[in-house]
């Protein structure tokens, strides 16, 4: 059977630099009709992030298609030595793939065989994860010349040797005073590594910044929200900008505005297009009092990637309070509409709306909702300007129920557009939050800062109510045609948190999904033609790849990141173990995987001797310290452990763990220096509460601690 990965067995001295692997003979007598292939043999890599500059995921290999792919079958797999979320699109380079998985770990296999030919570990201070709001994700390296570039938790970036992973050298990218991170993939434009951060809802200043391939020095960077207006502006465009922040001293907090994931490059254009994330906090009545736009949040931003100099922003969001961050993955294609040909930027940012704008003026083509949306009624054509529900501001009031929540409409993951079909494809989802200023809000230094209140939008209590809310739970992919400015057809999923797109030119869509499987539909239609059950939820998007005549889909595995964080009962898929995996697949391969059985959750908590007041308490302490890695209600959505299930001794050791940081090797810290011992014990009496609750109404499986 193919090569496969790690066993447990293996872990520690993985971790220590012997690296091992179990493997087997690769079957290579896998009948396969050929009758339906590309008559071309020539061997096609994936070289890019985006496979191009345009950030397409669209492939023109076809030997595996439409006709043909119910004879696709597993070739070969890996395991990862770490059970945490996986976001990365593999690279293939010169017939190795190259991968990276928690922690910003990076791996380099044969891409034939999965033979690991060597692994390099940046080793990320474990206590770095309570800086992170979305797990411990990377979404993958960039290439140039021999050479890889990748981003760490950390804020640093890193050069390695392609060949043998060694370091060739790094820079830290990120004031490490500040809680910025890094989990997005690097582009490299024009001799230079283009790379920002995230971590706005800590509260950071956003940036992106340029360096040097050789030697690792900034050639420049460009900050998308101003700073403290005493100490003057970086440039014309930052000066411009603080015109639109009112109020307030936003710049102690940072602003936010990260640019944490999307990027596109047009080279005839000569533009770098960014995506910019929300603000720090995401309130802006306590971010900018007084009102405003605050650019350049939630905006497409164009830069001269020469020097970082601002040339145009089209804003999603105006005033943005919602986390609606437009960061999401960038599309550039050439579209004929109303008869002229334009060059476009296509994107389906949170906030619900899919944009086509003129890539070289930032014109507003079109603006149509491709998920539910109930901030705004539409966006106003004349003036580009959403035309919002007054109560969506949650001034004075809550919002209520809204569309799209934090989570948005389509979050990063990434896209794919066909220029056979000529449609875009959307992993969509209706996620909905109840929005409500926090009118104690108190800024605390390298923790969540919202602004915002956290008991409106956690899961009611009242069963009946509860499951209202989370009837209106949804995931699917959206076939959207750009042109038309409408949805062609639609796939629907169990639930929200789908993986990212790849299209090919095989008239065949890949994606992975939060029940676990890959999929592949028909392009054009969408009819469902084959799949695969992978063990556990996939986020990140497959890649396809030809090597010696034989073509090749790959994807990483493995459940996490936001949503599997905190989603908890919002997981309509029910709790998803994270089994993290490199799975390659060819026609006529037959490999299977080891039988996996999720162990039962067991619940079975102390008595409850907490007063009601005690209870509530420690709620909304969870719902400002816990919520974001263990689950709304305490519910798990299956990366992390569930507190409803701690043990006897779990129990007794509790406050070591909470405010001692007990458990900091695996990115649990101490939260001594805001939480009181009060505090903590209110928070474990809540935890018992919700275990008593649970065994009322016994929950599925899930990830015991």
């Amino acid at each position: 059977m193919p090569r496969s990965g790690l066993t447990a067995a293996l872990l520690v001295p993985f971790l220590i630099g012997s690296i091992l692997l179990t493997g087997c003979d690769r079957d290579v007598d896998g009948q396969v009709s050929t009758a339906d292939t590309d008559a071309t043999t020539v061997d096609m890599g994936w070289a890019t992030h985006g496979l191009d500059d345009a950030e397409t995921r669209f492939s023109p290999l076809q030997d595996i298609n439409a006709r043909n792919v119910t004879q696709l079958g597993l070739d070969w797999y890996f395991d990862y030595p770490t059970a945490r979320g996986k976001e990365a699109t593999p690279l293939v380079i010169d017939r190795t793939i190259y991968t990276t998985g928690s922690w910003s770990m990076v791996f380099a296999h044969d891409a034939i065989t999965g033979e690991l030919l060597w692994f390099h570990d940046p080793k990320v201070p474990r206590e770095w994860a309570v800086h992170l709001c979305c797990d411990v994700v990377n979404r993958g390296v960039a290439h140039d010349d021999g050479r890889l570039f990748f981003g760490t938790l950390d804020g640093r970036l890193v050069a390695l040797d392609a060949s043998s992973g060694e370091r060739l050298w790094e820079a830290q990218t990120t004031d490490r005073s500040r809680p910025y991170s890094i989990t997005g993939a690097p582009r490299i434009i024009k001799g230079r590594a283009i790379i920002g951060n995230g971590g706005s809802e800590l509260g950071v200043r956003g940036y992106v910044s340029a360096y040097d391939l050789d030697t690792g020095s900034m050639a420049w960077r460009f900050y998308t929200v101003p700073g403290n207006p005493e100490q003057g502006f970086e440039n014309e465009a930052m000066k411009t900008a603080a015109a639109t922040w009112g109020g307030g001293a936003w710049w102690e907090i940072g602003g936010g505005g990260t640019v944490w994931d999307s990027m596109a490059y047009d080279p005839e254009l000569d533009l770098l297009y960014i995506g910019v994330g929300n603000g720090a906090p995401w309130n802006r009545q306590i971010r900018s009092p007084d009102g405003g736009d605050n650019l350049y949040l939630s905006s497409v931003v164009a830069l001269n990637p020469n020097d970082g100099s601002y040339v145009w922003h089209y804003q999603t969001s105006p005033g943005e309070t919602w986390d609606y961050t437009a960061t999401q993955h960038m599309i550039l294609a050439d579209l004929e509409l109303d008869g002229r040909q334009r060059k476009v930027l296509m994107q389906a940012p949170k906030n619900g709306f899919f944009y086509v704008l003129d890539r070289a003026t930032g014109e507003l083509l079109s603006a149509e909702p491709y998920a539910g949306v109930t901030w705004a009624s539409h966006v106003d054509m004349e003036t580009g300007r959403p035309v919002e529900n007054p109560a969506s501001r949650y001034e004075g009031s809550d919002s209520g129920l809204q569309l799209p929540g934090p989570i948005g409409g389509h979050n990063w993951h990434p896209m794919s557009y066909s220029p056979d079909t000529g449609l875009v494809y959307i992993p969509k989802q209706d996620v909905p939050w109840v929005y409500a200023a926090d009118e104690q809000f108190e800024y605390k230094p390298g923790y969540w800062n919202t602004g915002t209140d956290s008991i409106p939008a956690s899961l009611p209590d009242d069963p009946e109510i509860k499951q209202t809310v989370l009837d209106t739970v949804k995931g699917a992919i959206v076939a959207w045609d750009p042109v038309a400015a409408e949805p062609r057809w639609e796939v629907t999923h169990a639930g929200p948190w789908n993986g990212g797109m790849l299209s090919t030119a095989g008239n065949l869509l890949f994606q992975g999904n939060a029940e676990g499987r890959i999929v592949a539909y028909t392009a054009d239609t969408g009819e469902d033609l084959w799949s695969f059950d992978a063990q556990t939820g996939i986020v990140a998007p497959p890649v396809t790849y030809r090597i010696d005549g034989v073509q090749y889909v790959a994807v990483v595995a493995g459940w996490g990141g936001a949503l599997a964080l905190v989603g908890g009962e919002a997981l309509t898929a029910g709790p998803i173990p994270n089994r993290s995996r490199l799975l390659v697949f060819r026609l006529g391969a037959d490999d299977t995987l080891p039988d996996a059985a999720t162990p039962a959750l067991v619940i079975a908590p102390p008595e409850l001797e907490a007063t009601p007041e005690q209870i509530l308490d420690g709620k909304v302490q969870y719902l400002a310290y816990c919520v974001f890695c263990h689950g709304d209600g305490a519910v798990s959505g299956g990366a992390t452990p569930d507190l409803r299930a701690m043990s006897a001794e779990t129990h007794a050791q509790w406050d070591a763990i909470v405010r001692g940081g007990q458990h900091w090797q695996g990115g649990m810290v101490g939260f001594a220096g805001v939480l009181g011992a009060q505090g903590s014990e209110n928070i474990r009496q809540y935890l018992i509460e919700r275990a008593h609750q649970a065994l009322l109404s016994p929950p599925e499986t899930a990830a015991a601690p």
